[in-house]
């Protein structure tokens, strides 16, 4: 594995990581929440990933463990890594409690608050707080599937790191709106925020050096086909729904239509 790879890969799974600062910038300086941009780009982010999934990564699991398996093996485990990616970001996200769960959406003028109608600090920093933790849970499998993606082809990885960061957006907002509200400190909220965003960099090299002690076809065809099914599962329970609850369903359709035709167009250029 060429260093180059290895940094350039590092590199875009870290700006999709602290893309949750973009989010935690959107709070602090927007007076109302762009629905129709998040509706747009959060759509736009599931086509890309759900079409990237589909088409090319199970595709190239697919082909690496019938190559070393046989036919009937190789399809049989490629399916069996894709469900079980599915079953374990389901998981995840099952253990993280909803009220502190940042794929739950958020909007800027979305402050929690008492039946007295004036915000309750201690929970919202607790939300805030569980909230970056909860980020950093969710951000481990996701960063494994931007960094392995970049690895195996690292114009595969620009587009995935992408759809990633747009859907790190809202998190970033789901953390430093109850911190900043509880706290009045913008520094503190931005930067935890920001900071919560270094799981998913951090946990891909540390899961990618765990994984290459045991690296083969096999286990990078596992490996892959369970990265389709952790990024089918975030477009599917995560982006279009949290779309769709900003109110944009139509757009959030587009945006999802929009992000299969670049990332078909942008693999059709590199054939």
């Amino acid at each position: 594995m060429e260093s180059s790879n290895l940094m350039f890969a590092f590199a875009l799974t870290l700006f999709a990581g602290l893309s949750t600062g973009i989010g935690s910038a959107l709070a602090f300086f927007a007076k109302r929440t762009n629905t129709k941009f998040l509706s747009l780009s959060m759509g736009f982010s599931a086509g890309v990933m759900i079409y990237v999934s589909m088409v090319e990564i199970f595709v190239k699991a697919k082909d690496s463990l019938v190559e070393v398996l046989g036919v009937v093996d190789g399809n049989w485990v490629t399916v069996g890594g894709f469900f079980g990616g599915i079953a374990l970001i389901g998981i995840i996200d099952k253990l993280v409690p909803s009220a502190e769960n940042p794929h739950e959406m958020r909007m800027v003028e979305d402050i929690p608050s008492t039946n007295g109608g004036q915000p309750d600090m201690s929970r919202l920093m607790r939300v805030g707080v569980f909230s970056a933790l909860a980020i950093a849970i969710h951000n481990f499998p996701e960063g494994l599937a931007t960094f392995l993606s970049a690895i195996e082809d690292p114009m595969l990885g620009v587009p995935i790191a992408v759809a990633i960061a747009i859907h790190n957006i809202p998190e970033g907002i789901a953390v430093s709106i109850p911190i900043y509200y509880a706290s009045g400190k913008r520094k503190k909220a931005f930067l935890l925020s920001f900071s919560s965003g270094l799981a998913e960099p951090v946990g891909a090299v540390i899961g990618y050096f765990i994984l290459l002690q045991f690296f083969s076809e096999v286990i990078f065809g596992i490996v892959f086909a369970s990265v389709a099914g952790i990024m089918v599962f975030i477009s599917l329970d995560e982006l279009l729904p949290g779309a769709q609850q900003y109110g944009e369903h139509h757009l959030s359709i587009y945006g999802l239509i929009a992000g299969m035709v670049v990332m078909a167009v942008s693999l059709l250029l590199f054939v």
